[in-house]
């Protein structure tokens, strides 16, 4: 049971073209913004952000970048954000099987190596404390121009954001995501938990 109720999408007219963008790349307005919009300024923020983070324009894959916003909302045990992750990573091109091996990347064969350092680092950077060492980020800039390791950082940043949010808020989850991670990952022990609606 969600601990703040989602609001209708038409509680803040003015924020339809916000939940719009969520439109193109999910498919649906997120519970997290319609609970969000009760601060309309925190949806202007988070869409602006999400539009930076995301771009299309951006060197690191689409697909690929919700992967790592996936290890990241593992480490901070946000499921909400797992399936959405999930969700955004298939509407991005990464196929069903190599989001069931996402938990398993550093021994799954549908990981390259490059993958497999930057998941790596994201789940440091993700991790409290920080545990991204001096060695890590050498290695990561043999395989990552410093761009796309900013765009890299950019997603785990991003992402500690919408799990702390959704994680305390028990966001209540969609039924899409909620069919992807369970086809995905439910064999392997994932769960709805409190995100269920």
């Amino acid at each position: 049971m969600p601990r703040l109720a989602p609001l209708p999408p038409d509680t803040t007219p003015a924020l339809k073209p916000h939940f719009d963008f969520f439109l193109t790349t999910l498919g649906f307005t997120p519970n997290s913004v319609l609970t969000m919009q009760r601060k309309p300024k925190l949806v202007q923020a988070l869409a602006q952000l999400n539009g930076a983070v995301m771009d299309p324009e951006g060197e690191v894959d689409l697909g690929f970048r919700r992967l790592i916003g996936h290890v990241v909302s593992k480490v901070a045990g946000c499921l909400y954000c797992q399936a959405h992750t999930l969700l955004g990573a298939r509407n991005f091109g990464i196929s069903e099987a190599k989001l069931a091996d996402v938990w398993t990347y550093a021994s799954s064969p549908l990981y390259s190596e490059r993958e497999r350092l930057a998941l790596d680092f994201a789940l440091a950077a993700a991790s409290q404390p920080n545990a991204v060492t001096d060695e890590q980020f050498a290695q990561l800039q043999q395989h990552w121009s410093d761009s796309e390791i900013t765009e890299i950082l950019g997603v785990v940043a991003m992402f500690a954001f919408l799990n702390r949010w959704n994680d305390t808020m028990a966001t209540p989850l969609e039924a899409t995501p909620i069919d992807v991670a369970t086809r995905a990952l439910g064999a392997q022990g994932w769960s709805a938990g409190k995100h269920a609606s």
